[in-house]
């Protein structure tokens, strides 16, 4: 079968989503990396993608961000730009802050790349580190120019794959901080996580991959009542031993 390229189509979205994707499949060989995948996420929700290593997470968020094509789907963005940040910072660490920022608006022929740059030195909070070299900065700060140089084209919709790799607790929370207004400010983010406790706390919606497969899609307090539901002797237990009860349970 020929591959379908990703759709992003202006059209009218479902309950005002900000992101649609819909029967998403991947297949690398005789392995299919994700079978039949959709969800839909709105403006200014957090959406937490987790799952087992190699249940899919990275190449849902590449093809989302139109980097890799699917075999059959599709994806609606109906009102404007995705924005994708690798886990893997894609900064010159021998350039400064400012320096850096002013590399990639010009890279994206932005009309003005020097108040481009000011808005995301602002929005990121890093205005007085301006100067300095990426390479003395700290994880989180340069994951922080990271996240900004993804914001540049403005998009409606950010991916994040596995943001807070790395970060010691104080750098995450900054991290999740600056991440949190972002949403509140009307971007949809969608991250991939590791850390289910970071998923419960920052996840407005879950989507939940295992093998290629999306298992559910909800509120955390959704998925625990899906775990009453399917493995009750683990309703009481924390949230991550409550998920892995549920997958276990969904046979994976």
């Amino acid at each position: 079968m020929d591959a379908v390229p990703v759709a992003f189509e202006l059209m009218e979205a479902s309950a005002t989503a900000a992101l649609e994707a819909r029967g998403i499949v991947k297949r690398y060989g005789e392995r299919e990396a994700l079978r039949g995948v959709g969800f839909s996420v709105h403006s200014g929700e957090l959406m937490a993608v987790i799952g087992p290593n190699g249940a899919g997470k990275t190449t849902l968020l590449t093809i989302l961000a139109g980097i890799a094509r699917p075999e059959e789907g599709e994806v609606h963005l109906p009102n404007g730009d995705v924005g994708w940040v690798p886990q893997q910072a894609a900064l010159y660490r021998r350039l400064t802050v400012e320096e850096n920022l002013l590399l990639f608006a010009r890279l994206e022929s932005h009309e003005d790349p020097r108040a481009s740059v000011e808005e995301m030195l602002e929005l990121s909070g890093l205005s007085d580190r301006r100067g300095e070299l990426v390479a003395r900065l700290s994880g989180g700060n340069q994951q922080r120019i990271n996240i900004a140089i993804g914001l540049l084209s403005r998009p409606v919709v950010l991916l994040l794959d596995e943001p807070s790799v790395g970060l010691d607790p104080r750098q995450r929370a900054r991290l999740w901080q600056f991440v949190s207004t972002l949403a509140e400010r009307g971007t949809t983010v969608i991250f991939s996580t590791h850390d289910i406790q970071e998923a419960e706390r920052y996840g407005k919606q879950l989507l939940v991959l295992a093998d290629g497969e999306s298992l559910f899609q909800g509120t955390p307090e959704e998925l625990r009542d899906a775990v009453r539901r399917e493995a009750p002797e683990a309703a009481s237990s924390d949230f991550e031993t409550a998920f892995v009860a549920f997958l276990h349970h969904r046979g994976h």
